[in-house]
């Protein structure tokens, strides 16, 4: 059987480095061993005269979520795991020094949405797709997402956009604060650069002093989230989603 490429490209563009999400089999899905890889490159970039990141997509999209055929929990300790893991990235990226720069083609949706709006300026080409979409397999939103996106378009928006699984355009994303800037397709990741560069000019402990500022209450969120998420693991809801999800067909969900 063939092994799927899923990996976390990682180039140096001067003080800038490029982290480029590579699972082509899931245009980019996070699964986990590719979050894994973000960390330990994002830690290593902290140690190596880094000054700015940029994080993207390869194929043409940016991510597409989570991997929901990798989402085989088997109970409570499993989904508090899982969950444990993955704020280890999201703190890096939220908590750390180096500011971020998400350049998005494609689909920008679920998770992927969750790691862009941690970035600290997303550029997206006119012909990207942004949404939630959680509760399309039973789950609540997660990677800090509840907490960052009422951040950039307001707690009413962020409702709708949460509960009602719609995805936008970038046109759309960006009337309503949801994405920095729009460029022409293929051009996002140029863009990103740009803004990548002057950032990493700038005085680096006051980028990150002021970049934990603005993070104030994420801890606190994701440890609300750490709990309700791992209690969604294990519901006949979340399962009967995933199968729906990989069997192509609509949930029928029953609230247990």
């Amino acid at each position: 059987m063939d092994i799927p490429v899923m990996r976390c490209l990682a180039e140096r563009q001067g003080d800038v480095l490029v982290l480029t999400m590579d699972y082509p089999a899931r245009r980019n899905a996070l699964a986990m061993p590719l979050r894994k890889q973000l960390e330990d490159a994002l830690e290593a970039a902290s140690d190596d005269g880094t000054r700015a990141v940029v994080l993207t997509g390869a194929g043409g999209h940016f991510c597409s979520g989570g991997d929901i055929s990798g989402m085989d929990v088997k109970g409570p300790y499993d989904g508090r795991e899982r969950m444990r893991r993955t704020h280890r990235l999201i703190n890096l990226m939220a908590f750390g020094n180096l500011p971020i720069v998400a350049a998005v083609e494609g689909f920008c949706v679920g998770a992927g949405l969750s790691m862009a709006c941690i970035a600290d300026t997303i550029v997206a080409a006119e012909t990207a797709k942004l949404g939630a979409g959680f509760g399309k397999i039973g789950l609540m939103a997660d990677l800090g997402l509840p907490h960052t996106l009422p951040h950039r378009v307001g707690p009413a928006k962020a409702r709708q956009i949460l509960l009602y699984h719609k995805q936008y355009t970038a046109a759309e994303a960006a009337a309503m604060n949801l994405v920095d800037e729009v460029v022409p397709e293929g051009q996002a990741l140029a863009v990103a650069l740009e803004r990548a560069h002057f950032l990493a000019k700038q005085a680096p402990a006051a980028m990150a002093l002021t970049r934990q500022m603005l993070a104030t209450g994420l801890h606190e969120a994701l440890e609300t989230e750490r709990h309700f998420q791992a209690s969604l693991f294990t519901t006949q809801d979340f399962h009967e989603g995933r199968a729906a999800f990989l069997g192509k067909r609509q949930p029928v969900f029953k609230g247990l």
